[in-house]
C-alpha cells in the first residue's frame, strides 16, 4: 500500500484555468489510488484562503466524475481537510452510461462501491438516459471542464 496524500472524505482544492480555484471531494478510492471518484463544487472561489469546508454537499455538487489522482499526488491540487462529519453513503458511486453515437445503443456502467476503476455491471439503457458519461479524466482534463461550468 503506498502513502497517498489524500484519502476518501478528502477535501482538495482545483485550480481553474482562467483563474480561481473549485473545491473537490474524494468520494471513492481504492488502496492504491490513481482512479478516483470525485465531486467537484462550485461556486468559483478567488483564493484558497475562501475554501470552506462544512457547506459542502454532495447534492450541489456541479460535476461527479472518475479521474486520475497525478494532480493530487504531484500536490498540484493541494488537500485542504475532511468533510466534517464524513458520511460515505451520502457521497454515492453513482451510474454512468457509455454511448455508441453511430448504433445509437448506450449502456449503463455500474462500478464498484469500493474500487472506482471495477465495473460491477453494464447492461443496455435508453440511449437518451441523462445519466453522466462513462468517462476517466485526466486532472487537466478535470480542470478544463471546471473552468467551463463556472464561467
Amino acid at each position: 500500500m503506498t502513502n497517498l496524500p489524500y484519502s476518501e472524505s478528502s477535501v482538495f482544492i482545483v485550480p481553474l484555468r482562467k483563474g480561481g480555484y473549485a473545491r473537490g471531494v474524494v468520494a471513492r478510492s481504492n488502496d492504491e489510488g490513481k482512479v478516483l471518484l470525485g465531486y467537484f463544487f462550485g461556486p468559483r472561489l478567488p483564493s484558497t484562503n475562501e475554501a470552506a469546508l462544512n457547506d459542502l454537499d454532495p447534492a450541489n455538487a456541479i460535476l461527479r466524475v472518475r479521474f486520475g489522482d497525478l494532480g493530487l499526488v504531484k500536490g498540484e491540487w493541494p488537500v485542504v481537510g475532511t468533510v466534517p462529519n464524513w458520511d460515505r453513503s451520502k457521497w454515492s458511486m453513482p451510474d454512468f452510461v457509455r454511448r455508441d453515437d453511430l448504433s445509437k445503443k448506450a449502456w449503463l456502467v455500474r462500478y464498484s462501491d469500493d474500487d472506482p476503476n471495477r465495473i460491477e455491471t453494464e447492461y443496455p439503457i435508453d440511449f437518451d438516459s441523462n445519466l453522466g458519461r462513462d468517462t476517466l479524466s485526466g486532472y487537466g482534463a478535470v480542470e478544463i471542464v471546471l473552468t467551463k461550468l463556472l464561467g
